[in-house]
């Protein structure tokens, strides 16, 4: 059995290896997911230049707000929407979708959904 570090370890490894082939450009920049036992967050990169373009995570306060968790699956679907309007409102409709080396299931598939339904493409 893996402790928490060792499966940070291969998740990073994993990373790592994603992002040899993935790459954020001005024109099609990377949708990048971190995502912690208590929060999630998420930001839209341009590798080229080194930028962060958009950020959105759990902690933001219309999130936030009745709310005793933000680490599960319905505040993450808000962030992904959260993000998405955030994009567009900078003209970003495009993306490539970096999911950090963790599984595409769970809280990463809901913010990637959450994206996606606010008119984000992917």
């Amino acid at each position: 059995m893996f402790t928490r570090q060792d499966r940070n370890q291969q998740r990073k490894r994993r990373h790592l290896r994603v992002r040899k082939k993935l790459q954020g450009t001005s024109a099609l920049p990377r949708l990048n997911v971190f995502r912690s036992l208590k929060h999630i967050y998420a930001q839209i990169i341009d590798d080229v230049n080194g930028v962060t373009l958009v950020a959105a995570s759990s902690l933001e306060p219309s999130i936030r707000e009745g709310k005793s968790a933000c680490g599960n699956k319905e505040a993450a679907r808000k962030v992904g929407m959260l993000i998405a309007q955030k994009a567009s409102e900078k003209g970003i409709n495009k993306v490539v979708f970096d999911r950090g080396g963790y599984l595409y299931h769970g809280r990463v598939k809901e913010l990637a959904e959450g994206a996606r339904e606010a008119g984000l493409e992917f």
